[in-house]
């Protein structure tokens, strides 16, 4: 379980990496429709995917059974069982969106849906000054 919870909070920079590579690369290309498409669109989507696959292992395994809607007063319960969760399932998706616009050449929309995920991902990390009980790592 700890090794799990250590993989789930250390991948999150290699996603926030990527995501930003992502970014710039769409940045860059927004203005040119001939540019070529990046794999780094792609390796973005792939670390979310893993990062998301880890995440629901966990959530199956420490908060699923545990949770119910009594509890949600609970500021850390509510955060991960909802919040967290949520936010990071909207942030896949439009990660994802942002691939299938890279795929059509359309690097203004992969910018604009990437930066849009990265804000939804900043704000549903339990940052440590949170106080939602997690670390830097």
């Amino acid at each position: 379980m700890e090794i799990l919870i250590r993989a789930h909070s250390g991948l999150r920079y290699v996603v926030l990496g990527l995501l930003l590579a992502a970014i710039w690369i769409a940045f860059t290309n927004r203005t040119n429709p001939n540019a070529p498409r990046s794999k780094m669109y792609l390796f973005a989507m792939i670390s979310a995917h893993v990062q998301l696959l880890l995440g629901l292992i966990l959530y199956g395994m420490n908060w699923g059974s545990k949770v119910n809607f009594s509890m949600m007063g609970e500021k850390i319960i509510r955060f991960y069982s909802v919040e967290h969760l949520t936010g990071m399932l909207i942030a896949i998706v439009l990660i994802t969106m942002a691939n299938a616009q890279g795929k059509k050449q359309n690097h203004g929309k992969v910018f604009t849906y990437l930066m849009i995920a990265l804000v939804v991902i900043l704000a549903s990390i339990p940052w440590p000054f949170r106080n939602l009980g997690a670390g830097w790592y």
